[in-house]
């Protein structure tokens, strides 16, 4: 069989298998945050990498210091495009909304 025909075929079954992908992460679109300044801050920026339900999962774990370590990771070793005056706000809303 020639490389063509090949790729030709794994390009079909590849646009075939993404046109019948889910949409999104099961059940995201029940997780709502709780009310306060910065959770829209929190919602845009931490959903580009993961879902939100990652935020009241770890809640019970994570005080403050938890918190600000979570989003530090996120931001040096995860890439996340967050600035720093923005970490704060965010390192606030998780731990009053979410802190243990």
């Amino acid at each position: 069989m020639s490389t063509f025909r090949c790729l030709g075929r794994s390009v079909l079954v590849a646009s075939l298998l993404t046109g019948l992908a889910p949409r999104g992460f099961a059940g995201e679109d029940s997780i709502t945050l709780r009310d306060g300044p910065g959770r829209d801050l929190v919602a845009a920026s931490c959903v580009v990498c993961h879902s939100l339900d990652y935020i009241p999962m770890n809640s019970p774990f994570l005080d403050r210091k938890g918190w600000e370590n979570s989003v530090n990771k996120m931001i040096r070793v995860m890439g996340a495009a967050i600035a720093p005056g923005d970490a704060q706000a965010i390192i606030d809303y998780l731990n009053t909304q979410y802190g243990r």
